[in-house]
């Protein structure tokens, strides 16, 4: 198991308010094993722990969260192997997510899931994001 490492945020992580939701609920924001990077699943919440209303903005905080993981394996989007969108009313937001998704991911493109379900964690939440990406 040396081979396998959990990411652990700075208490004063800007993007994540620290790790209070990922102790609570007992896991990790990313686990890092055999050259891969394995990134939960990232919402469209604030640090403050609000949820926006508005599914542009929860995409846009989705999408930042996960930048944030990945820089603190010191990867970026290029990086990404796979990205997987959980989406309630997928219909009203998938415009919307593959602009905010092209600001960020700009090449070298991962393979993409895209799912529809019926709620998400929280039942104000709209879009989720979990991603794999290949370790430097």
């Amino acid at each position: 198991m040396s081979n396998i490492q959990r990411l652990r945020l700075p208490e004063d992580d800007p993007t994540f308010g620290g790790n209070k939701v990922f102790d609570l609920f007992k896991y990790s924001p990313a686990v890092k094993a055999n050259g891969l990077v394995f990134i939960a699943g990232q919402v469209g919440i604030r640090p403050d722990g609000t949820v926006p209303d508005d599914a542009a903005e929860q995409i846009e905080l989705a999408f930042k969260r996960l930048g944030a993981i990945l820089a603190h394996e010191g990867l970026g989007f290029e990086n990404l192997v796979e990205l997987v969108s959980y989406h309630v009313r997928i219909d009203e937001q998938l415009t919307t997510f593959r602009e905010i998704k092209d600001k960020y991911v700009t090449r070298d493109f991962p393979a993409w899931t895209i799912l529809g379900v019926a709620s998400l964690a929280r039942p104000n939440l709209l879009i989720e994001i979990k991603a794999v990406a290949a370790a430097k």
